[in-house]
């Protein structure tokens, strides 16, 4: 099996609270909008997918829950990328999880979730590189490094 990823479908529970969230208050682009389904292009080759949970649940022929035990993260630019990121998030109704503040890691981040739950991490990792082919490069990052 290859190592990658290509899609990340979330199991939602009301289709058009969730669209307006991410289309209209974040402000993201949809690739292809379809009255069942919606996706966005995330990344080289990585989409994000919203599908109804109850339709995800019967598509993989098993019950899905709302909710989910990990997180998606976006690395942004600045710390005040991060700021400016989570205060859209807010205003679109996303539940802040935790602000925005210096990362044990030597960055920024903060957390919210979405309508249903999905945890996002919006971040400045300073040690966080991708270079044009897309290939991602991590380096330990300094307290004092991500001052800036």
């Amino acid at each position: 099996m290859n190592q990658q990823l290509n899609m990340v479908t979330l199991g939602v529970e009301n289709l058009k609270v969730s669209r307006q969230f991410y289309s209209h208050g974040l402000g993201w682009t949809p690739l292809l909008d379809l009255d069942e389904i919606v996706f966005y292009q995330i990344g080289k080759g990585l989409a994000l997918a919203l599908f109804p949970l109850a339709d995800l649940g019967a598509d993989t022929g098993h019950p899905a829950t709302a909710g989910t035990p990990f997180t998606l993260a976006q690395n942004l630019g600045s710390p005040a990328e991060v700021d400016e990121a989570m205060q859209r998030a807010r205003a679109a109704g996303a539940t802040v999880l935790k602000e925005a503040q210096r990362a044990a890691f030597g960055g920024y981040h903060g957390y919210f979730a979405d309508p249903d739950g999905h945890r996002w991490e919006v971040c400045h990792n300073p040690g966080w590189t991708v270079a044009d082919d897309g290939t991602v490069t991590l380096t330990a990052v300094e307290a004092a490094d991500a001052e800036d």
